[in-house]
């Protein structure tokens, strides 16, 4: 059979799996054995797009990536919490349901708040931490294309209406769009097909918080007061450096709470850095977990 242009299933081959949480599936990817990896998405991506590292480290590794609630191939209700600390929660009854242990956490955008905030609350089953072009701290900068999304009425019509946000990121978040075949395309965009199914992408810019008085800045708070715990964990941090979103400013601010940290800048590589570049990133990620075996 032929396939088609749009069939991104080609693309994500992978068993699902739910946890059920309080009447929402919450989907996750879990593949291979052995010591976990943990991959943790942001907005408005999901899983998908860590399809490369679950083949590639899946037969070495098992790989565990999570689909946040209105994302992915999670459950997508309409009257929900979409709040950091629900998030938050979420994956941390996952990690404690699937008993995982020694845990290295591989995050990205939103998914660094969001599993670092489960590392704070469980850090016994944490060890090891790859964090990509993200944040898990307070920060004033917004970007003013995020701004404008987080306008009354213009950005529910421009990110619900006419998924403007994920759309628009498969040409502003890459370096290197000429690699996003049709079916890569279409696997980005699948979960996000109507105005119902983007009530998450929405609320994920509505819950940046940029002031004491937005709901999830104590919470975002209480993960950047506890990250002194992780430094003397290993820990690499690997940036695409065009991100016009999570800019080298945010690397450098990295790099002050984990002094020891490793570090790879690639200058080529903008916000969707798994797509620009994993021919770099796969080999450094490898190199990094057989350089700090876990005991």
């Amino acid at each position: 059979m032929t396939s088609s242009p749009t069939d991104w299933r080609a693309e994500y081959p992978f068993p699902d799996r739910f946890l059920h949480l309080d009447g929402v599936r919450y989907h996750y990817v879990d593949l291979g054995s052995g010591d976990p990896l943990l991959f943790v998405h942001g907005n408005p991506t999901w899983s998908f797009a860590w399809r490369k590292f679950i083949t590639d480290l899946s037969p070495d590794y098992r790989t565990i990536a999570v689909d946040h609630v209105g994302c992915g191939l999670s459950d997508k209700p309409l009257d929900y919490p979409y709040r950091l600390d629900k998030h938050i929660d979420n994956l941390c009854r996952l990690i404690e349901k699937l008993d995982l242990k020694k845990i290295t956490l591989v995050a990205h955008d939103w998914g660094g708040a969001i599993g670092m905030g489960a590392a704070t609350r469980l850090p016994d089953r944490f060890s090891r931490f790859v964090l990509c072009n993200t944040a898990a701290f307070r920060s004033e900068r917004i970007p003013l294309r995020i701004a404008v999304c987080r306008i009354p009425l213009f950005g529910p019509l421009a990110l619900r209406g006419f998924n403007a946000f994920s759309r628009a990121a498969l040409t502003m978040a890459v370096s290197k769009p000429q690699r996003l075949t049709p079916p890569v395309r279409a696997g980005y965009l699948a979960p996000y097909d109507n105005w119902r199914n983007r009530q998450a992408v929405l609320r994920f810019v509505q819950d940046i918080p940029l002031d004491p008085t937005h709901p999830s800045y104590a919470v975002l708070k209480q993960v950047e007061d506890k990250l002194h715990l992780f430094q003397n964990h290993p820990m690499l941090l690997m940036w695409g450096m065009q991100d016009w979103c999570f800019t080298p400013h945010f690397l450098r601010r990295f790099q002050n709470y984990f002094p020891h940290s490793e570090t790879l800048e690639l200058p080529d590589a903008g916000h969707y850095l798994f797509e620009d570049a994993p021919e770099q990133l796969l080999p450094r990620l490898r190199d990094f977990l057989t350089s700090h075996p876990l005991i």
